[in-house]
């Protein structure tokens, strides 16, 4: 099928309005091209921290702001986060995320990011196996390696922060927490980190609130990426990362929510987060942290980077409601996605698009939000229905649009 948006944003320094996509999915022989006025074309967007299972709502943090996030993981044991979601879950403490209720919590953390236009997320969690990845809504990253945070060790699963990276072979990426406070526990982490082999090309540290510019600068050195999730350090710490002096060293920024236990509804609230605290930052910089730069953290193949032309199977079709293609993007929400494709797999968007691409309706459910009819994969609404069964009241999970 070829479609021709209306402006099509190549990468975060090409914006094309004269640009006609070959979508690599659809039924029949083409009839020409499908013209698509006031819509813009983006690759789908890149969450590159969350803990999807941590998705619950209201946010855990009675005692703020803390100074260091370790205090915070066993005041939040207390809330009632906590306690109602694990009510849901009935955990073992195993951190087997296939069984069937861990996998129904993670997949609402899945729809959180399909709503706000995130094709892929990546979850901060012991390496599961292929079947939970497999299970999911949407594409998580499966191809990692990882350590809770270099204080707390590996508390959840998985070996030593050593062992993790060695396995990595230095071809798939090293997930760690770091820096993530003021005090001197914090303070000290990013050393203890260096001093023990892990800052590497393929390392990407997690927070960063107490890196120091020269930190942050051999950092840059080593080519390791950071991710910058503000919405739940200004919550938790009242302080986050130097982006500036980590933009001006050249690190690797890429963003993410991390869980709405501690930080923002979805990847959108991040933007809204980051206009207020630091207007100076971009529209045209925050994609580009949410894209290429994610790609690059995360080690993905080009295509997750940037739009194709040809045999396109990944993309993000947008309603245009403003003039600036990155402007745009920052007022998205569910009603605004009028198809969203990752992996050649058509995920949600408006119902036209069913019968357009010959979709097997039976995948899928549909849902109205404001004035549009939509469709996405799997059933966000009898998950939302389970756990309402499960706790005996209505839950509403506000990153969900219906």
């Amino acid at each position: 099928m070829l479609i021709k948006p209306a402006l099509s944003v190549v990468d975060a320094d090409h914006v094309k309005a004269d640009f006609t996509l070959q979508l690599a999915l659809g039924s029949g022989e083409e009839q020409g091209v499908l013209e698509l006025p006031r819509i813009v074309a983006y690759v789908p967007l890149i969450n590159s921290h969350d803990h999807l299972v941590g998705n619950w709502v209201p946010r855990a943090g009675d005692h703020r702001p803390y100074p260091n996030s370790h205090v915070w993981v066993e005041d939040m044991k207390d809330s009632f986060s906590f306690h109602e979601r694990d009510g849901f879950w009935m955990n073992d403490g195993s951190f087997n995320l296939s069984e069937a209720r861990a996998l129904q919590m993670a997949s609402l953390g899945c729809y959180k990011n399909l709503f706000s236009g995130c094709g892929r997320v990546h979850d901060h969690a012991p390496v599961q196996d292929k079947f939970y990845y497999d299970s999911l809504p949407g594409h998580v990253i499966e191809t990692f390696r990882q350590c809770h945070s270099i204080t707390m060790g590996n508390w959840w699963g998985g070996g030593t922060a050593q062992e993790e990276m060695e396995l990595t072979k230095g071809k798939m990426p090293f997930i760690i927490h770091l820096g993530e406070g003021i005090d001197e526990v914090a303070k000290g982490e990013f050393a203890l980190l260096e001093s023990q082999g892990l800052l590497r090309k393929n390392s990407v540290l997690i927070h960063g609130i107490a890196f120091t510019k020269e930190e942050l600068k051999r950092a840059a050195a080593a080519q390791a990426s950071v991710c910058w999730c503000p919405g739940s350090n200004y919550f938790l710490i009242g302080e986050t990362l130097q982006v500036e002096e980590a933009l001006k060293a050249g690190v690797n920024v890429v963003l993410g929510t991390d869980s709405t236990m501690s930080g923002t509804i979805n990847i959108v609230s991040e933007f809204d987060v980051v206009r207020q605290k630091h207007p100076q930052i971009s529209a045209q910089t925050l994609y580009r942290m949410v894209t290429e730069n994610a790609a690059r953290a995360m080690m993905l193949p080009q295509r997750c980077a940037f739009l194709q032309d040809k045999d396109c199977r990944d993309i993000l079709l947008v309603d245009q409601v403003d003039k600036d293609p990155f402007e745009n993007l920052m007022n998205l929400d569910a009603e605004m996605i009028n198809l969203m494709i990752v992996n050649g797999e058509a995920l949600m968007g408006d119902v036209s698009w069913v019968e357009e691409l010959g979709l097997d309706e039976d995948d899928y459910s549909y849902f109205r939000v404001g004035k549009k009819e939509k469709f996405v994969i799997g059933d966000p609404m009898q998950i939302n229905d389970d756990v309402d069964e499960a706790l005996g009241y209505h839950k509403d999970f506000a990153y969900l649009p219906f």
